[in-house]
């Protein structure tokens, strides 16, 4: 039970921080566009990876440098390119309608979610390294594993599906300028990290 607690306050602590993929899920549950899809994808994916650290995943990527560098300027070319789509978005705003759950495809969404989160070296870091390590000191690391996973489901089908209730000012152009414009400079900065940081 400790291990499984520790996994899930671990878990939380580190996917709550706003970063791309939370600002995307965010603007997905806004627009109430397939968010059971891109919430299931960012859990499970959460779920695979510090699964994959508890098997020895993180030594592997540990002593291949060459992937760690593959993933920071694949991550960060796909960042700015979404951060330039939102900037543009920004620049004439829309708003909320009824059919916007039609409005983008599922295969753009789920291809979106899936770059977004697998294309980020932080993912793995803080997945696969961090937390698969983290749960490789208990007796039961698998508790530990079953209680992250179980935070990056309350987590995310909390900010998808939670989003809605921000309902009221959806229907607002301004309100949709300023969220791109936000998340714009989420992915920027988290782009800029990508390449500037040493692993």
């Amino acid at each position: 039970m400790v291990a499984a607690l520790a996994g899930f306050s671990t878990g939380l602590s580190l996917i709550i921080a706003i970063g791309a993929q939370n600002a995307f899920v965010l603007r997905q549950g806004l627009r109430r566009s397939h968010v059971l899809w891109v919430v299931l994808i960012c859990a499970f994916s959460d779920a695979l990876l510090i699964s994959l650290g508890v098997l020895g995943l993180g030594v592997a990527i540990s002593s291949l440098p060459w992937l760690i560098e593959l993933f920071r300027y694949g991550g960060a070319a796909y960042l700015l390119w979404f951060a330039v789509q939102a900037a543009r978005r920004s620049l004439k705003p829309g708003v909320l309608e009824e059919s916007s759950e039609n409005a983008e495809s599922l295969k753009a969404v789920v291809l979106t979610t899936l770059a977004i989160t697998y294309l980020n070296p932080h993912v793995y870091i803080d997945t696969v390294l961090l937390l698969g390590s983290i749960a490789n000191q208990f007796a039961t690391p698998w508790l530990f594993v079953l209680g992250a996973a179980l935070g990056s489901f309350v987590w995310f089908f909390a900010l998808g599906f939670g989003a809605r209730q921000l309902g009221r000012y959806v229907k607002s152009p301004r309100f949709w300028r300023y969220l791109d414009a936000f998340i714009a400079l989420v992915m920027i900065a988290i782009a800029v990290l990508l390449l500037t940081y040493r692993f």
